[in-house]
């Protein structure tokens, strides 16, 4: 038998609303920043490679203070824990010690930990001011070409194929053997790697002009782009204000990973001769004065070895990830 229907309204009408009482949830917005930073977080890989990059620079700018509680003078000579029949290190694996934490140079007897921290400030201070230089130059011919188009394109990309074409490990090293000891305040060591930066980052932009030129021609005919020259933004404006902080995503990406190259391309000037003047720590001086050696005392040449490995294995992961965690579509 169905129920009267004045009666079914009056029990709905007495029946409490239990939502009344329930706040309303307000709706939060996320910035790019904070989605990007929600994937990489997920991404362990990418973080245990930007911890290590973390501790890598933390350990470039505190070496003095490791070097005094740990090690000791990278330059100091220990001939009395070499061996002066074999010239190689007095006791197993290149003489390590509770004092050489890392052993002690074949020969000299110089401690290798010491050698190896203020090594790392060589390698990375060369390898992010080279990508510094890299970045300013490929960002803005990049975006010029790409938002100018016609003849301006033609013409950097044009310079850009030759600079690509162009031989610069030998270029580096013959610039290296005619530049004078002495260059604007800089000597010795100091003019070795104001060449080393310049020749590394200016050869180097071409790689990052390319994609910043492709981005900004995808970006150039966009509604934001429309709107601000509709309005009377000049090229300047819209270049500086509406396109490169629209790059910035695939800047930051592309720089995580140019710089562990630049370690490598430090690290292998350094080996043939045309890095770091002696005594000044560098790690591809390291291997290269581990060659002649190493048959009798491998572990001269697997620290450094490992060293370049875990430096360029952690960058290279993080930047990764920072390029998953920013532009997921592309991955």
């Amino acid at each position: 038998m169905t129920a009267p229907l004045h009666d079914t309204a009056a029990a709905e009408t007495a029946l409490p609303d239990v939502t009344a009482d329930v706040p309303a949830k307000a709706i939060e917005g996320r910035s790019p920043g904070r989605i990007a930073w929600m994937r990489l977080k997920r991404d362990k890989v990418a973080l245990a490679g930007g911890f290590v990059v973390i501790l890598l620079i933390l350990i470039a700018v505190l070496a003095p203070v490791l070097v005094h509680f740990l090690g000791h003078d990278p330059n100091e000579f220990h001939e009395d824990l070499i061996d002066p029949d074999l010239g190689t290190p007095k006791g197993a694996f290149g003489g390590i010690s509770s004092d050489f934490l890392l052993g002690v140079e074949p020969t000299n007897g110089r401690d290798v930990f010491s050698r190896i921290v203020y090594g790392a400030r060589i390698s990375l201070l060369v390898a992010f001011l080279a990508a510094l230089v890299s970045v300013v130059i490929g960002s803005v011919l990049g975006a010029v070409a790409g938002y100018m188009g016609g003849w301006v394109d033609s013409a950097i990309s044009r310079l850009m194929d030759l600079l690509l074409a162009f031989p610069q490990l030998l270029f580096t090293i013959a610039l290296v053997s005619v530049v004078p000891d002495s260059v604007w305040g800089l000597t010795g060591s100091g003019v070795r790697m104001g060449v080393l930066i310049v020749v590394i980052g200016f050869f180097g932009w071409p790689y990052i002009g390319r994609i910043v030129r492709g981005q900004t021609i995808s970006l150039r005919e966009r509604e934001f782009v429309e709107a601000a020259r509709s309005l009377g933004a000049g090229r300047l404006h819209i270049l500086g204000r509406e396109l490169l902080p629209n790059l910035v995503a695939p800047i930051l990406v592309y720089t995580t990973l140019i710089i562990p190259t630049n370690i490598l391309s430090e690290a292998a000037l350094s080996f043939l001769g045309a890095g770091v003047k002696p005594p000044t720590p560098s790690w591809g001086k390291m291997l290269s004065d581990a060659v002649p050696i190493y048959q009798a005392d491998p572990t001269y040449m697997v620290v450094p070895g490992v060293a370049i490995f875990i430096t360029v294995l952690a960058f290279n992961l993080f930047g990764d990830g920072l390029r998953d965690a920013l532009d997921p579509k592309g991955s």
